[in-house]
């Protein structure tokens, strides 16, 4: 199965799949295309590095969402994914996307949704929220990508402990690590084997 990574930053969730593909977890598996928000994302020379197509489409570089939401699309296309994988993606992602890859779009969120997500939690920001609160467990969830943020269906979380010493950045390399890095993957292996069904908005796991 080929798929397009999507990447705005350092793209450690690229390196895991990466490493995944080599491994031979998801040795049939095939990154076809790297797509960056920004020309500066560490994630294009991880790409680079092992061979493995890239492009920009920064959302300022169009007139519109709209002529973004197509070139994005047609880059897509072009690669012949059949899955996207949002790896450290900042942007929300067009309508003719989500239309056309619609239960064909996941996304990594470095928390327990529905906890501590949506529009703005991003980078360490849900990490910092996570402790605020007080929780006693935080985690990584993988979801299905519609038109809003981290509302799509749930497809896998894994949870680790908050510690009484964690501070935002120690609890968020320890997610990052323990949970995002694994549950990726798994993923994307669940579902290039067939065994994921969608019914009324819930994931189910065959």
């Amino acid at each position: 199965m080929k798929i397009a990574v999507f990447v705005s930053g350092g793209g450690t969730n690229l390196q895991a799949i990466i490493d995944n593909t080599k491994d031979g977890i998801l040795k049939d598996i095939e990154i076809a295309l790297v797509l960056s928000s920004s020309k500066d994302a560490y994630a294009l020379e991880r790409a680079a590095n092992n061979g493995i197509k890239s492009v920009v489409v920064s959302k300022k570089d169009f007139d519109s969402i709209e002529a973004w939401d197509e070139a994005v699309l047609a880059a897509v296309e072009e690669s012949g994914a059949e899955l996207i994988v949002l790896a450290g993606y900042l942007s929300l992602m067009g309508p003719k996307v989500v239309s056309k890859y619609s239960n064909r779009i996941i996304n990594i969120h470095p928390a327990l949704i529905p906890s501590f997500c949506g529009a703005g939690m991003y980078g360490i920001r849900p990490h910092q929220a996570a402790l605020a609160k007080g929780v006693k467990v935080s985690g990584a969830t993988v979801h299905f990508v519609n038109e809003n943020y981290d509302e799509g269906p749930i497809l896998l979380q894994k949870a680790i402990d908050v510690l009484p010493d964690d501070t935002p950045e120690s609890l968020q390399k320890r997610i990052m690590e323990n949970c995002e890095w694994k549950i990726l993957p798994q993923a994307i292996r669940l579902i290039a084997d067939g065994k994921v069904v969608i019914e009324n908005n819930i994931c189910h796991i065959r």
